[in-house]
């Protein structure tokens, strides 16, 4: 008998051997058909020793069954969860199988299911080695059968094991941010910053005093006297210019030097000589122009000398003449203040031969001596007159008075002088007739452009005129002119920026010379006025003389009309003379020349040339 329970003994645990291994297949299974990844196995370099303990199933409970631990156990948790579904199995495979015949089992029997105990173990352990991934879903999958260990995923059991291992990754992943305490660290930081900062001190705002005054000022501008007490109100004055240049009075004004008071018998010696010069009969003779090797050796003679620099106004230079006599050098400089100056180089001290007059009371931006009688001398004003000097009766006559808007420029219109053409700054023109007795005959004609900043009749066909305006130089015909809305024959429009002036060649008229603020110089050609003038040539010249300089006017030299005359910015100072190509021809320089002469004039007959500065200056060449 005791055979045949050895025997029934050996048969019962062999069964159960072969039903833990076919559990073990299932699951084995199942893991590999749930798994996403091909498994993987781990190789371990050592050998993990087995220690033996012996038991007795007679006095076995269920809660106090262990098993032996792994030494190569690791600490994660899908290792553990793996062994708790292990020893999970264990418990329920010896509760179904092997408790009804635990009494009847030997110490054979016993020793039997030690082995087979240790045999699971050895292949829990193997698992513990397997991936992250894999072992997740080991954990998942077995754990929803067990309500017992792991409580809380019964909510889980109709999800796909993709699902249940997505919230058990989301599960872990909050778990591993809780255990950073981020918001604790953010907490604690946010105190700290607000412990730093200092506490803000309200600034007390100074109290408002009743009389005081917000930021410094003028006492004068405020109306206060020095020890601070009002001073009383006074009535409106008119404007700094109009009180320190008032419109001089209509009609004739006497000609009394200002800076010569002692020496009337020397003004009246000088009045006697210039005046006798109406008599003498100069009449400008048609003479062929000069090669240039002879005229480049004329001017090559001509020099500056400091008897030939002298102070004459108080103030720029805005226009200058010379007078036309063969015998005397007398030069007439118009000045920003209104003063005329008059310079006879002839006189052996020059202090003695300049005289300063005040016709008018604002700048005189025009002189002509008249070709008709040489001892007047013309002269208009940005005060809206233009008066005449006569030396022989010591005046300065009124010819042509307009209040409401200021001259800028004139001409005359005939040979004798009886008509002038006067250009207004607002953009009109005024047709002037002196031959009327006592007062002057006066046509204001509206042109197309907004203002005229030089007026020049053409020399030998006196119907046409030129205007230059802000950006545009027209020509005119004087018979049809309209009182209002009069268009212009022909219009130059190659200009880009601002106008300073425009003057048709002196004898024949067959060119233009035009000045403007982009530093060129251009010569058009004008023997045939139709309907287009076309450009010939450009001339690079720095024409930028800035605020305190009066700018510039490119003249032709009455000589030889093929030659421009005007000022430069170059150093040392100088006055250029340029062909009508474009070649420079002539540079007057001197050690008495040490300023910018803006307005320059040549003589008509003979080698003399006069230039006007800003500081009220005269600089004389000649031979």
């Amino acid at each position: 008998m005791s055979w045949l329970s050895a025997e029934a003994e050996e048969k019962a645990c062999s069964r159960q051997r072969n039903q833990v291994k076919v559990n073990e297949y299932k699951e084995n299974q199942n893991v590999v058909h749930v798994s996403l990844r091909p498994e993987q196995t781990t190789v371990l370099g050592k050998t993990a020793k087995v220690y033996l303990a012996p038991f007795s199933l007679t006095n076995y409970k269920l809660g106090q069954f262990k098993c032996p631990k792994s030494l190569l156990e690791k600490n994660s948790n899908d290792a553990v969860m793996c062994k708790k579904f292990k020893k999970t199995q264990l418990k329920k495979t010896c509760k179904k199988k092997l408790i009804p015949k635990m009494k009847a089992i030997s110490s054979k029997a016993e020793s039997t299911l030690q082995k087979s105990s240790l045999d699971i173990h050895a292949e829990s352990n193997k698992l513990e080695h397997k991936n992250s991934s894999d072992a997740v879903i080991c954990n998942v999958d077995m754990e929803s059968s067990d309500e017992d260990t792991t409580p809380g995923l019964d909510d889980f059991s109709g999800l796909s094991p993709y699902e249940r291992k997505r919230l058990k990754n989301i599960s872990e992943n909050a778990n591993f941010f809780a255990s950073l305490q981020l918001s604790e660290s953010a907490a604690r930081l946010r105190e700290m910053i607000k412990k730093r900062q200092p506490p803000k001190s309200k600034r007390k705002k100074p109290k408002k005093r009743e009389n005081e005054i917000g930021c410094r000022r003028s006492m004068r501008l405020l109306k206060v006297d020095p020890s601070g007490v009002s001073l009383p109100a006074t009535p409106t004055q008119p404007t700094l210019e109009e009180d320190e240049n008032p419109l001089l009075p209509p009609g004739p004004l006497e000609m009394i030097p200002e800076n010569q008071d002692d020496n009337n018998e020397l003004f009246k010696e000088f009045l006697q000589t210039w005046g006798k010069m109406n008599k003498t009969s100069l009449k400008n003779t048609e003479k062929g122009l000069f090669s240039i090797k002879s005229y480049k050796a004329n001017l090559n003679g001509m020099v500056i000398s400091e008897d030939a620099v002298h102070k004459v106004t108080n103030g720029s230079i805005f226009s200058v003449a010379l007078h036309p006599s063969e015998t005397r050098t007398l030069v007439a400089a118009g000045a920003k203040s209104g003063q005329i100056g008059l310079w006879d180089l002839t006189q052996q001290r020059k202090e003695d031969g300049a005289y300063v007059f005040y016709p008018h009371s604002q700048p005189v931006s025009c002189l002509y001596f008249s070709p008709a009688n040489p001892a007047h001398l013309l002269s208009l004003s940005y005060d809206g007159t233009l008066r005449c000097g006569d030396f022989s009766r010591a005046i300065f006559e009124e010819v042509y008075r307009n209040e409401r808007s200021g001259f800028s420029s004139f001409d005359f219109l005939t040979e004798d002088a009886s008509t002038l053409l006067v250009g207004h700054w607002d953009g009109n023109m005024s047709l002037v007739d002196r031959r009327t007795p006592g007062t002057s005959f006066e046509k204001l004609i509206r042109s197309s452009l907004r203002k005229i900043r030089t007026v020049h009749v053409h020399p030998v066909h006196r119907q046409y005129f030129m205007t230059a305006g802000l950006r545009d130089i027209h020509i005119y015909d004087v018979r049809h002119l309209k009182l209002r809305g009069s268009q212009p024959l022909i219009s130059l429009t190659e200009h880009t920026k601002s106008i300073a002036s425009a003057y048709f060649s002196p004898v024949t008229g067959n060119r233009v010379v035009t000045t403007c603020a982009d530093c060129k110089l251009r010569v058009f050609d004008s023997s045939c006025i139709s309907s287009q003038i076309p450009l010939l040539t450009t001339i690079r010249h720095n024409t930028i003389t800035g605020r305190w300089l009066t700018r510039f006017q490119a003249v032709w030299d009455p000589k030889q009309e093929d030659c421009i005359l005007v000022g430069s910015m170059a150093h040392p100072r100088r006055v250029e003379i340029f062909h009508e190509t474009g070649k420079r021809v002539h540079s007057f320089l001197g050690e008495c020349l040490a300023s910018v002469c803006s307005i320059n004039v040549m003589h008509p007959t003979r080698y003399i040339l006069a230039g006007g500065n800003s500081s009220g200056k005269l600089h004389v060449f000649m031979n």
